[in-house]
């Protein structure tokens, strides 16, 4: 791994850039963090150098090859040293200058390497969705994390009630949603012999037509009471996802983070929290976190402190798509800009005619579920130039069909650079991903666990 990688940050000030884990485990996540340097470049990787094979991670960093001259085939995925480290701080400043606590959603990237970095610039933690993910998280030395999600299997149950067992610096948080769930997590905490009761928050449904979550305060209320009555588990406050509310506008989401912040109210009132260091109030995906600050500056005091917890992810990398369109930044563009980190470059194979052509990139490389590539600048024998009239209109498994215009200048040959949207589906493509400098130069390798 280069020198100013974000490994090599962590080793300067372990505590600091992992969240104040105890001696042993944030020595073991720096082993970890070192670990990704020593891997072996092969086959596994698709994009690079052929003649890196046989060389450490590490060692083919250090030699910061140029993309597009040192050997790196297409198609291959590129993110901005740049614009990452741009989006990095602009959320860090967002969640300073609204009060608000950040735990983006790690599921966008599954790449340590950037949770480290998230952590190193303020986050409180990490968010996850599913038990493999928790599983990274604690292999890389995240000592705080919410699962947003209902945790009910027994097997993921045991293997975090082990991991609060072993480390009393590791704070873990996970939704309820049900009586069900609650007699389902006490069983296997209690069979597992749980030494420290498990975290939970209330999930409030976003609507009788979203996602997962309580419909009704009052069930809310009747599943405060099971968690009450199982002492391997403590409330600790409220949440949900806006994302989910149907046919949302500000107004109706609006609406909805209300009737979330007036839960923990009411169960503030009814004394569910007067144990506690401080009360969870956590949402916030990434099309709405403006609407997010807006509410919850309006919670008001409780009887302990609270911790306004924002989740959303994707601004790690942004995106040409789907989150340009909907990041809140376009409501409030005194507030910044994210910028679009991702480049997928893939060469021109075939021009069948002059309205025709084909990449060697597809629906293997590329993410495809929100809206297709956008095709954004052409590159031939060094030099970039606009990829006008070129449009991306289908995706086969191994091939991008393109139309061109009269005006596109474009042959067997050439470089296409795309733009890409909805994060989440492309970093979970590319194992092992080049952060390039504006020049071209790749600095480091971002290793993802998917």
């Amino acid at each position: 791994m280069a020198a100013d990688n974000p490994a090599a940050n962590a080793a300067e000030q372990p505590e600091e850039a992992l969240g104040a884990p105890d001696a042993q485990a944030a020595l073991a996540a720096l082993a970890a963090l070192a670990a990704l340097a020593d891997e072996r470049i092969d086959h596994r990787f698709k994009g690079l150098p052929p003649d890196a094979d046989g060389l450490t991670v590490g060692q083919l960093a250090a030699q910061r090859r140029n993309l597009f001259t040192g050997g790196f085939t297409t198609p291959v995925l590129a993110l901005s040293a740049e614009r990452l480290e741009h989006n990095l701080a602009l959320m860090e400043t967002y969640a300073e200058r609204h009060g608000l606590a950040f735990a983006p959603h790690g599921k966008t990237s599954m790449a340590p390497q950037l949770f480290v970095r998230q952590v190193e610039r303020g986050a409180w933690g990490i968010t996850l969705a599913v038990p493999h993910q928790v599983r990274v998280a604690r292999a890389f030395g995240i000592s705080r994390i919410f699962l947003a999600n209902e945790l009910v299997d027994a097997a993921a149950l045991r293997m975090v009630a082990a991991e609060l067992d072993a480390d009393p610096s590791f704070r873990f948080i996970c939704y309820v949603d049900s009586v069900r769930g609650v007699e389902l997590m006490h069983a296997a905490l209690s069979e597992a012999g749980a030494s420290r009761p498990v975290d939970v928050v209330l999930e409030l449904a976003a609507g009788d037509e979203a996602r997962t979550g309580v419909r009704t305060e009052a069930e809310c209320f009747e599943i405060a009471n099971a968690v009450a009555g199982a002492d391997t588990l403590r409330l600790v406050g409220v949440a949900g996802y806006e994302g989910e509310v149907p046919q949302a506008t500000t107004e109706k989401v609006t609406a909805w983070l209300r009737r979330l912040s007036a839960l923990a109210v009411e169960l503030d009132k009814a004394g569910r929290f007067a144990d506690l260091p401080e009360v969870v109030v956590s949402a916030g995906g990434s099309a709405w976190f403006d609407a997010v600050a807006s509410v919850f500056a309006e919670l008001p005091e409780l009887s302990v402190p609270v911790l306004k917890l924002l989740r959303s992810g994707a601004y790690v990398s942004h995106d040409d798509g789907h989150y340009r369109n909907l990041t809140p930044f376009n409501r409030v563009p005194q507030e910044g800009a994210l910028e679009p980190a991702f480049r997928l470059w893939a060469q021109v194979v075939s021009r069948p005619s002059a309205a025709q052509a084909f990449t060697n990139a597809g629906k293997r490389d590329a993410a495809y579920d929100l809206h297709l590539p956008e095709a954004q600048v052409v590159r031939r024998d060094g030099v970039e130039r606009p990829a006008t009239g070129i449009t991306v209109t289908g995706l086969s498994d191994q091939h991008g069909w393109l139309r061109t215009e009269p005006e596109a200048e474009l042959a067997v040959g050439d470089w296409l650079g795309m733009g890409l949207s909805h994060p989440c589906t492309v970093f979970d493509k590319w194992q092992l991903i080049p952060l390039v400098e504006a020049d071209g130069t790749v600095t480091e390798y971002v290793r993802t666990f998917f």
